[in-house]
């Protein structure tokens, strides 16, 4: 399964990374919304994992942008406790569910083997 990580900070992305590939996800990451749509318009990934509030694009344009390009690209929001009303849009707007950070690693391996699973 190969995930794309969006989120402005690059401690949370690198350890994102490293935890995923050893559980054996493929990862690929973007710094920025503009970057992630970029990547998204390329293809080959089985979910996106973003984060909700980013400076420029913030997550929630990411998403419906995102959608826009593909609509079957499952996406999982990740928010802080400040943003839950912000999630809650984005689950409206076609994202699959969302964590609060800091989000236990196994909780969001959870998540994603459910996309899979579904997708399958």
């Amino acid at each position: 399964m190969h995930i794309l990580v969006v989120d402005d900070e690059r401690e949370f992305l690198e350890l994102m990374v490293n935890r995923l590939q050893k559980r054996g996800f493929a990862v690929s990451v973007a710094s920025s919304g503009e970057q992630a749509l970029d990547m998204v318009e390329k293809g080959g990934f089985d979910a996106m994992v973003l984060d909700v509030k980013m400076p420029g694009i913030d997550g929630i344009e990411v998403l419906r942008r995102a959608k826009g390009i593909r609509p079957e690209l499952p996406v999982l929001l990740l928010t802080g406790h400040a943003s839950v009303e912000a999630a809650m849009t984005g689950v409206e707007t076609g994202a699959v569910d969302y964590l609060l950070k800091p989000v236990p690693i196994n909780d969001l391996i959870a998540r994603l083997r459910d996309i899979a699973a579904r997708k399958e």
